[in-house]
C-alpha cells in the first residue's frame, strides 16, 4: 500500500521512514515538506499538488507540528485518503472530534496513532494489572528538549504542547494500562519567562497517581512508570520498553525501534478491516492540565 509523508523533520527521518522502508506492506511513494525531504522519493512543497497529482496513493500520514495539522488531515480526507495523525493528533480536541466525523462519513480510516503505546512492554504490564486494584502510581518522564527538538520553537508556541509532547507519551501509556480511568486533580505549570508553553509540569490525579515531567533534563533520560497494587508493584522502564515486577526483570527489551512499525502494521490492518481508531484519553488529560494548573515563572530558555 502506497503511503505520503507529510512534513519530514527529525521524526519522520529517525522513524517514519525506516519503519515503512522496512514494512512488507508499505510503500513510501511520495513526501511533501517545505525543507526536507527523502532520497529517491518524490517530493512535493505543495500538498494540493499532492493530493491532485497522486490519487494512487490511499494514505496519507502527518508528521508536521500538531497547529497545521487539521488542514492537512480535512484536505486528505475530503480527497477520500486515509489518515494517520503523530501525537498529539491536533492542536484542540474538538479539531480531532471533526476529523472523525469527517472519516466516518467518508467511509475512511483515521488513527490517531500514540507510539509509546507500542513499546514492547506496555501490553504486558497492562495485562498484569488487569482486574487488580491500583493503590499508587508514579510517572517520572524528564528528558532532554534540546536533544529531541533541536531549535525547534514551535514546541513552545501555543498548540505546541511545551513539556506535554513528550508528557502525552507517558499519558498514553497510563490511560493504556490502568484497569480504571483516573482524572486529574491538580497540577502545577513552570513556564519560562519567553516562551508561552511549560517546559516542567507536575500533575496529581485521582487514585493516588502522580506525574513529574520535565524537559531540562541533561545526560541520561528519565522515562519511567511505577505502579503499587496489593498484588505487588510494576514498573516500565526506557519509555514503556522494560518490564519489572517487585523489582525485578519481566520482559521488554532495551529499544524504542518497534515502536513505528508497529503503528504502521495497526494502520494497515485498520485500512483492511475499513475501521478507526481515534483515542483522545492522552489529550483529554492535557488539557485538563492546561485548564486547571497553577502556572509558575521560571528562568527563560534558548535552545
Amino acid at each position: 500500500m502506497k503511503v505520503a509523508l507529510v512534513g519530514i523533520g527529525k521524526i519522520a527521518l529517525d522513524q517514519h521512514v525506516p519503519a515503512i522502508t522496512a514494512a512488507a506492506d508499505w510503500e513510501l511513494a511520495a513526501t511533501c515538506s517545505r525543507h526536507g525531504a527523502v532520497e529517491g522519493v518524490a517530493a512535493y512543497s505543495d500538498f494540493a499538488a499532492l493530493l491532485a497529482e497522486r490519487p494512487d496513493i490511499p494514505v496519507i500520514s502527518l508528521c508536521l507540528p500538531p497547529v497545521p495539522r487539521f488542514a492537512y488531515a480535512a484536505a486528505a480526507l475530503q480527497a477520500g485518503r486515509h489518515v494517520m495523525l503523530e501525537k498529539p493528533p491536533g492542536a484542540t480536541l474538538a479539531e480531532v472530534h471533526e476529523l472523525q466525523a469527517m472519516a466516518a462519513a467518508r467511509g475512511l480510516t483515521l488513527f490517531t496513532t500514540w507510539h509509546s503505546r507500542m513499546a514492547q512492554a506496555v501490553e504486558p504490564a497492562r495485562a498484569w494489572l488487569a482486574g487488580k486494584v491500583v493503590t499508587a502510581a508514579r510517572i517520572t518522564w524528564r528528558e532532554d528538549v534540546r536533544k529531541w527538538h533541536p531549535g525547534q520553537d514551535w514546541v513552545f508556541e501555543p498548540g505546541g504542547m511545551g513539556v506535554f509532547d513528550p508528557g502525552i507519551n507517558a499519558l498514553s501509556i497510563l490511560t493504556h494500562i490502568l484497569p480504571a480511568p483516573v482524572h486529574l486533580t491538580g497540577a502545577e505549570l513552570d513556564f519560562p519567562a519567553n516562551r508561552q508553553t511549560p517546559i516542567a509540569a507536575r500533575l496529581q490525579f485521582s487514585g493516588g497517581v502522580s506525574a513529574d515531567f520535565d524537559w531540562r533534563q541533561t545526560g541520561p533520560q528519565t522515562w519511567d512508570i511505577k505502579v503499587e497494587t496489593p498484588e505487588g508493584s510494576l514498573a516500565l522502564r526506557m519509555g514503556g520498553n522494560r518490564l519489572e515486577i517487585d523489582g525485578e526483570p519481566a520482559g521488554g527489551a532495551d529499544t524504542i525501534m518497534g515502536e513505528y512499525p508497529a503503528l504502521y502494521a495497526r494502520m494497515a490492518d485498520l485500512v483492511a478491516r475499513g475501521q478507526s481508531d481515534v483515542d483522545l484519553a492522552p489529550m483529554v488529560h492535557v488539557a485538563d492540565a492546561l485548564t486547571l494548573g497553577r502556572r509558575n515563572t521560571v528562568a527563560a530558555f534558548e535552545f
